[in-house]
């Protein structure tokens, strides 16, 4: 029973990367996987529930990605973050960050919560990653960590918004520069 649930939320993550949270149903779900949207009901009986599911999953795997990458030097750990964009660029999907927010006017206050706090991890951890990479001399920037960190946030989000209009590799072209930017 846990695989199915997880297999519920691992649809349900693609759906809202590729089509949005609120333009899916329980249906788009139900059909891929073989089982009856009563069996999606069973495991998530709101919609809310399932979505807070995906944005949990996010994070639990962001928070394992940073600690894997924590002993390589802050120019490798922002690469490892921009391979995990890259990774969705190829694949077609849109940041869940950026799918959520379209329809953030339109969540529940809870789901809200989440996807504030999905957010706020990453620029957390970003900012972070900008400050000791700076020290170091990893990095060269004017300003503050933290609002660098909120321009390379857009950038990744946005980059793979216009890729799906202008090509994927308008992905590349943007973070080969955001890179370039904080090296020079």
């Amino acid at each position: 029973m846990a695989e199915t649930k997880e297999k519920i939320v691992e649809t349900a993550d693609q759906l809202v990367r590729k089509k949005g949270y609120n333009a899916f149903s329980y249906k788009d779900i139900s059909g891929p996987l073989e089982i009856k949207n009563a069996a999606v009901h069973y495991h998530f009986p709101a919609k809310m529930d399932l979505g807070i599911a995906v944005i949990d999953q996010e994070i639990e795997k962001f928070l394992e990605k940073t600690r894997e990458w924590s002993n390589s030097p802050e120019d490798e750990q922002i690469a490892k973050l921009f391979s995990v964009f890259d990774r969705h660029n190829k694949q077609d999907n849109i940041c869940l960050v950026a799918s959520f927010a379209t329809d953030f006017k339109t969540l529940e206050a809870p789901m809200q919560a989440k996807v504030q706090e999905m957010s706020a991890n990453l620029l957390e951890w970003l900012t972070k990653c900008l400050e000791s990479g700076r020290a170091k001399a990893l990095f060269k920037f004017e300003g503050s960590a933290s609002t660098r960190a909120l321009i390379i946030i857009t950038n990744l989000q946005s980059s793979l918004l216009l890729a799906r209009i202008m090509g994927p590799a308008v992905f590349q072209q943007i973070t080969n520069q955001l890179l370039e930017d904080l090296r020079s």
